[in-house]
């Protein structure tokens, strides 16, 4: 082969595998702007586990970006699971999916719906350490959160949601509920109203027989939990979030009294600080 022609190609190959791997890095930069799944940075790094949050209804994963900040500042990889926002049959497998895909201990962690999700999705998850609830549903086994929802009063987000009917893929109707502008007051009270605007234009919007479904599997009997009540949630009442995590036997329970329902958007620094705890607990 001549000289010329070969040492053409090999830079021709040098330079797509240098730029595919700018590529790579700047996706992973954008989305998590942290390590790889999997992978921790050397030293202190090195014995944290990976954070997996998974957002709950009326949200989007950007829900956690103040309190992924804190959590990078204390050195973890973090990942926010996409919820389908579907209901448990589609939601539960995702996560789990995502979570066989990381290699090293995972403290997973939840906020309002979500928290039905990783209920479900961490059952028999070797690798999950912790399970830490935001204000978060925690069903047992045959509950569904239309029953958790109606065991205490003070939900108000009902009237301020906005049923959309929709083509599911076999051709039936569904019905998703979107935040509607009005529900700052009943889902996020204690954010500025700028950033509300920003939450409600940005929200995925869930099926509302996500409420129906029976909870299949209880990963809280088994794995450490942890739980923040919102004392001002007007979504989940604060009665049930104590109530949940009572039952569930949560080591710790930390209470933010002035908290609407989007604690990790208005006390990023306390959730943040109640998954550290978790984090080091279990996976020293």
């Amino acid at each position: 082969m001549n000289t010329d022609v070969s040492r053409r190609r090999l830079l021709a190959a040098g330079a797509a595998v240098a730029g595919s791997a700018a590529l790579i890095a700047g996706v992973e930069g954008t989305a998590a702007a942290a390590p790889a799944p999997g992978r921790a940075d050397e030293g202190s790094r090195a014995a944290k586990p990976t954070i997996v949050l998974v957002h709950g209804g009326y949200a989007d994963s950007s829900c956690w970006n103040a309190s992924i900040q804190e959590l990078q500042s204390l050195g973890y990889t973090t990942i926010c699971g996409s919820n389908p926002l579907r209901g448990i049959p589609t939601d539960a497998p995702y996560i789990a999916s995502l979570l066989d895909s990381i290699s090293g201990p995972v403290v997973l962690v939840a906020h309002s719906m979500g928290g039905t999700v990783i209920t479900n999705a961490a059952a028999g998850k070797a690798n999950v350490k912790a399970l830490v609830y935001i204000a978060a549903f925690v069903p047992d086994v045959g509950e569904t959160q239309g029953d958790l929802i109606s065991k205490f009063p003070g939900s108000e987000v009902l009237p301020v949601s906005v049923p959309v009917p929709y083509t599911k893929a076999d051709g039936t109707t569904g019905t998703d509920l979107y935040l509607s502008k009005a529900g700052q007051a009943a889902f996020a009270a204690d954010i500025s109203k700028t950033a509300f605007q920003v939450l409600q234009a940005t929200q995925r919007p869930f099926d509302a027989a996500s409420f129906t479904f029976p909870t299949t599997a209880a990963a809280w009997k088994t794995i450490p939990t942890y739980g923040l009540v919102a004392g001002r949630d007007k979504a989940i009442p604060p009665a049930c979030e104590r109530w949940m995590y009572g039952r569930a036997n949560a080591r710790r329970i930390v209470e933010v009294p002035t908290s609407s329902h989007v604690a990790m958007l208005s006390h990023p620094k306390t959730v943040a600080g109640l998954i550290d705890q978790a984090a080091r607990d279990t996976c020293r």
